[in-house]
């Protein structure tokens, strides 16, 4: 059953307010690269996390990806509990993401040695999770349930995990048509598992398909990548649901959606906001979309090179400020 708005309350009551950040390891170019064993890179990860909690960050969301599971099954659940550990022992909590339909690589996801990225190309490798091919095929129907059982079911009671987003802009994939079965099931199936955080999947174009994505979720999330004074009234189109309010994905530099303008903004008017990246990496994510820059002059995502040199000191004097007060960490 779906929360009620009081239970909801009370969970934001509890968590306080959520700055947060989506992170992929800069040594990973997709979901796949971050969590398969070869490939999982703790130690860029304890020290990427530590950076994440000296910048006042006390939340991150992350993307799972359904084929490592299904190749690794208890061996993945062991690598994302390690995660989960680290991230914990920082003062992180974590939203997993389960299903996401983002596809810019132009396939589905694959096993093994990743490509590398396309140089001048954000996210040039990024795969969706579980892909079309799976998604279309009814035999695997099954699998994707034993996949949200598995994950959610095994981590149900972990109070480190602030939430669970069930479903990264589903229909991303301009399959608008072709999402809604498998976000509803998804949502049944992991009500079946009673969680003890609350269940979401976030509105991304604020259109009647995916508003109905609202109204599935415990508590509501959206993206928002737009000026100041839009982003105003998507807020103002969300209040009406009466219940804890997150972005969960922002900041568009070159665009106007900057931490200058917007984090005080989420910070008075919404429970949390992540903000897309962390560590300049092979997801290239500072450079800008459709430009084809190796170095823009302004970076798109991304807060620190890769050796934890701020890309704007002033920035990061300016969001340690502002959310000091949400990480008592950094009050020491």
């Amino acid at each position: 059953m779906r929360w009620t708005e009081e239970k909801a309350k009370e969970w934001q009551k509890n968590t306080g307010w959520l700055f947060g950040f989506n992170y992929v390891t800069s040594t990973a170019v997709n979901s796949t690269e971050m969590w398969q064993k070869e490939t999982f890179d703790k130690e860029t990860i304890k020290r990427e996390l530590e950076i994440a909690a000296k910048t006042g960050y006390n939340s991150c969301r992350v993307f799972l990806q359904y084929i490592v599971w299904e190749n690794e099954g208890g061996g993945f659940l062991e690598t994302f509990g390690d995660f989960c550990e680290t991230a914990k022992s920082n003062g992180i909590s974590v939203m997993p993401i389960l299903f996401d339909d983002c596809a810019f690589a132009g396939k589905d996801p694959y096993l093994g040695a990743q490509d590398i990225p396309v140089p001048g190309v954000p996210n040039s490798q990024w795969t969706p999770s579980p892909g079309i091919s799976t998604v279309d095929n009814p035999a695997k129907e099954q699998n994707l349930r034993d996949y949200i059982k598995s994950i959610i079911g095994t981590f149900k009671d972990y109070t480190n995990i602030i939430a669970w987003d069930l479903y990264n802009e589903p229909g991303g994939d301009s399959r608008r048509e072709k999402y809604q079965p498998l976000v509803e099931k998804a949502f049944s199936w992991a009500r079946e598992i009673d969680p003890v955080q609350p269940l979401t999947a976030g509105v991304w174009e604020f259109k009647d398909y995916d508003l109905k994505l609202a109204d599935m979720s415990d508590i509501i999330t959206y993206h928002d990548y737009s000026p100041l004074e839009t982003s105003v009234e998507k807020i103002n189109a969300l209040i009406k649901y009466g219940r804890p309010i997150l972005c969960t994905e922002w900041l568009l530099r070159q665009g106007g959606n900057k931490f200058e303008s917007h984090l005080p903004l989420f910070k008075g008017k919404i429970s949390g906001a992540y903000n897309w990246g962390l560590i300049k990496g092979k997801t290239q994510t500072n450079l800008q979309w459709g430009q084809n820059d190796p170095e823009p002059e302004i970076w798109q995502h991304d807060l620190y090179y890769e050796n934890g040199r701020p890309y704007d000191e002033e920035e990061i004097a300016f969001i340690i400020n502002t959310v000091r007060s949400c990480n008592p960490n950094l009050l020491q």
